[in-house]
């Protein structure tokens, strides 16, 4: 799904907490942001806060493609902190799931031999040890 379509399937919700107009919309700006900085095919986002005291709980979600769901929570005083809190961890799982899937980096063949022969015993002690051996 484009980025442009993707009003409809970000959900910005809450039982307790009167949103108001702006923060539904500053919710769904960031989010089409974030998509787009790291895949770009938003399936499906959601946002809800819950009010706990004095504090705000918010929660994104956002499944890009096929992609698992990516999930972030924060607790602030101030809803729009929490809310960015809660994003910030969401995009951390979505940019460590795209340098997964990355492969433009070539494997380092020299570096594994190294580490391999670091392993094993220098040749003059396995000649020492024939010597002492005989």
């Amino acid at each position: 799904m484009s980025l442009e379509g993707a009003e409809n399937s970000i959900l910005v919700q809450s039982s307790t907490v009167d949103l108001g107009e702006v923060f539904p919309e500053y919710a769904r700006t960031n989010i089409r942001q974030v998509a787009g900085k790291y895949f770009g095919r938003l399936s499906a986002a959601s946002v809800h806060v819950t009010r706990e005291g004095i504090t705000y709980r918010c929660t994104v979600n956002i499944q890009m493609g096929a992609l698992k769901k990516m999930t972030g929570e924060a607790k602030n005083k101030d809803l729009y902190a929490a809310f960015r809190q809660a994003l910030q961890k969401a995009a951390k799982q979505l940019r460590r799931s795209k340098r997964e899937l990355r492969e433009d980096k070539a494997e380092r063949v020299d570096k594994d031999a190294l580490l391999r022969e670091s392993n094993r015993p220098p040749a003059r002690d396995e000649e020492e040890f024939r010597a002492a051996a005989e």
